[in-house]
């Protein structure tokens, strides 16, 4: 044998006992981040994608021109998969909202950004990078990030397995209904909406005899339990002025769209979002069944409706008619696209003067706020503050100004049974899957929202304190409250018991849904899924 023959044979073998081996190089920080990311609950892991990903890196190639193209590669699809990793939203969910981020100022797309920037877990990034270096030499880490991916892919089918099992010991048929191997939920969001689709409060015509009062919903944009406990205001006295207050009650939307769909179609049950936008039986909608009781039917918003076409949405709901002119109000706040917002106080008011000079006996008003919207900006000397900065101002004030809205109903004369009900939360401090203000995931910090129903003027004074109502709840309760109020009068004389219009309240079990994401409560646990994915927990 020649010397060259020997010595490119020898070549060969080293070449592939090298290859043989597991080396990722700097690829293992990529993974260790990931499993560090994955152990702060700040995103998912799909396992057997980062595996396959992980052995295209081992995949051994002789020539460095082809190095270089799958180093190219790698990035994009390195970035690719972090993203599909994450909690954010889909891509074709983001794509699809583009055009309306394009309508966002620059200033909120700059407050957006810094939301994003978390110091703490950017310091322990940078301390795993330093001990990444320090044993990258001495540690063969692409053996143990491949053995640990493994490892999860073993612990995932074994805890498929038992979800199965589990499934099989509670539910035989819910077993039975699995479809490729996606958990027994998806049999109980089916037949959630299944039963929900059943369920229907019919609006009564009131007696001739009966006191006449107004309706009026007060539909607040991004208000949740959680934003109110978070901001302190848990203790506000609107909270004990309310004659009825919700506690759990899930407004089933993250989303101001499909909020106000499903309050405008509060007489039926609870529809997934697919169903929003397909027709509904004429009996679901609120205020034309409100006008087939005798109430004029009246629209107010403190903004002109016109981003993401929400006022178009809302005129669909069977309420065509035109919003009250907000010409000669004050303004009170900009929003994120800089259209104006007006003063809720001054709105109102003047709805209210309005009604006055109108000779109908019932009126029903839908009355929109954006008030609390992420992006808005207010006037004067805090305009320079960012949207969550100011949050707790602009909160107390509405609380403030709905109190005082309240008096001047009672000391106008009229009659009236005021309802507020939130669209969904602000999401004003997020959490481990969602940056403050995101509300893609419809979680309970989101949805579950605060509902105060208060009957104003003479002969409608409460008996006892505010009546709280602890059980799950979503609109159907309302128009169940609503329709008895139309049946017996809370204003037929002396003081009226809350209790008496709450024997069988509909209950409605936790589950919420947008486009992509749907949530449950099962058990006492949350649970979500996104698209056509496995179920997961929802801490």
């Amino acid at each position: 044998m020649k010397l060259s023959e020997s010595h490119t044979s020898e070549n060969q073998q080293a070449y592939f006992v090298q290859s043989s081996r597991i080396i990722l190089g700097k690829w293992n920080f990529y993974f260790l981040v990931k499993f560090l990311l994955l152990w702060k609950g700040v995103i998912g892991f799909h396992i057997l994608e980062n595996l396959v990903f992980a052995l295209f890196l081992l995949f051994p190639l002789d020539s460095s021109l082809l190095r270089k193209l799958r180093l190219v590669t790698a990035i994009f699809i390195a970035t690719a998969l972090l993203y599909y990793d994450s909690w954010l939203p889909p891509i074709n969910r983001v794509l699809s909202q583009a055009s309306l981020v394009s309508n966002f100022d620059l200033t909120y797309l700059l407050e957006l950004s810094e939301r994003f920037v978390n110091v703490p877990l950017l310091l322990m990034l940078f301390i795993a990078w330093l001990v990444f270096r320090l044993v990258m030499l001495r540690v063969r880490l692409g053996a143990i990030v491949v053995a640990t991916m493994i490892v999860m892919i073993a612990q995932q089918q074994f805890g498929k397995y038992s979800v199965a099992q589990a499934s099989h010991r509670l539910n035989k048929t819910a077993t039975e209904s699995q479809e490729n191997g996606k958990p027994y939920l998806d049999k109980i969001l089916s037949d959630f909406y299944a039963k929900e689709a059943t369920r229907l409060v019919y609006f009564p015509i009131p007696s001739a005899e009966a006191l006449p009062f107004d309706v009026i919903f007060i539909h607040v944009c991004s208000l949740s339990w959680d934003d109110v406990k978070a901001m302190g205001l848990d203790q506000h006295p609107l909270w004990k002025r309310f004659d009825f207050l919700f506690t759990r009650f899930n407004s089933a939307a993250s989303y101001s769209g499909p909020a106000a769909i499903r309050i405008l179609r509060a007489n039926c049950g609870q529809s997934s979002n697919d169903g929003l936008y397909r027709p509904a039986s004429a009996q679901c909608y609120l205020m034309s069944s409100l006008q087939r009781s005798g109430f004029e039917p009246s629209l107010v918003m403190n903004h002109d409706g016109h981003f993401d076409d929400f006022l178009s949405s809302v005129q669909a709901q069977q309420l065509n008619i035109p919003p009250m002119s907000l010409n000669g109000l004050p303004v009170a706040q900009h929003a994120f696209d800089q259209a104006p917002i007006y003063d809720d106080l001054s709105v109102l008011t003047h709805w209210l003067r309005l009604r006055q000079e109108n000779d109908k006996a019932r009126v029903a008003l839908y009355y929109n706020t954006i008030s609390l919207h992420d992006g808005n900006r207010l006037e004067g000397s805090a305009s320079k503050l960012d949207s969550l900065a100011t949050y707790k101002i602009r909160l107390e004030k509405l609380l403030d100004e709905l109190s005082a809205f309240m008096q001047e109903l009672e000391q106008s004369g009229r009659r009236a049974v005021l309802v507020m009900v939130p669209e969904h939360g602000a999401a004003v401090r997020g959490d481990k899957m969602q940056i403050p203000g995101l509300r893609e995931i419809p979680s309970p910090r989101i949805t579950l929202v605060p509902v105060g129903i208060k009957v104003l003027g003479e002969g409608g004074s409460r008996q006892g304190e505010t009546l709280m109502i602890d059980a799950e709840t979503s609109y159907l309760a309302i128009s169940q409250i609503v329709a008895r109020m139309l049946e017996t009068s809370p204003f037929s004389g002396g003081a009226y018991n809350p209790a008496n219009y709450v024997n069988d309240l509909p209950t409605t079990a936790l589950v919420s849904q947008n486009e992509s994401t749907a949530i449950l409560r099962h058990n006492g646990q949350y649970f979500w899924h996104q698209n056509n994915e496995d179920w997961g927990e929802y801490k």
